[in-house]
């Protein structure tokens, strides 16, 4: 009889890979499972520094609260986030957060974006840095619509950062 392990030995970067998407209830009390489920499948990525797995992991996890804080995932009783994970090429690795869309409390849909403060009032704030932190830590960040059509706006945006990996990854 033979004995397979279940561990998984990570596999080297090559362009258009891609992770199992990941769904989660609309709960803050998910992240830390968004968490350790990102770090898990990072760890299958052969040559990822530790570095660009930990801000990978904390702009997620920043994604998510986003999504579940400001937007119908976290409102409404049965919303959920989506986690996706692929690379577009060799050299980079992007993370996305997938909402349901804007609240039913809002008058308007507004897209995720950084807060317009001077560097006192960032000093003074307690909310509203997440953004901000996943634009420092990411290479390129950005959000779209998930359905490309005008009369579709609000119903659900992608947020998604993305981080290119050293020469030496290839």
């Amino acid at each position: 009889m033979a004995i397979v392990s279940n561990i998984l030995t990570p596999t080297p970067p090559y362009t258009g890979r891609r992770w199992s998407s990941r769904l989660y209830p609309g709960d803050l009390a998910q992240t830390r499972r968004v968490r350790a489920d990102l770090a898990a499948d990072l760890n299958r990525l052969a040559g990822l520094p530790n570095e660009t797995a930990e801000n990978l992991v904390l702009c997620a996890s920043e994604m998510f609260a986003n999504a579940v804080d400001h937007t119908l995932s976290g409102q409404d009783v049965e919303g959920r986030v989506i986690r996706t994970l692929h690379m577009p090429t060799t050299r980079t690795i992007q993370v996305a957060i997938v909402d349901d869309g804007q609240r039913t409390d809002t008058a308007e849909f507004q897209a995720p974006q950084t807060p317009d403060h001077s560097v006192e009032e960032w000093a003074e704030v307690e909310r509203g840095r997440g953004l901000l932190l996943i634009g420092h830590l990411a290479d390129r960040w950005g959000t779209r619509s998930v359905m490309d059509f005008p009369f579709c706006q609000g119903l659900g945006t992608v947020t998604w950062a993305e981080f290119t990996l050293p020469e030496a990854n290839r």
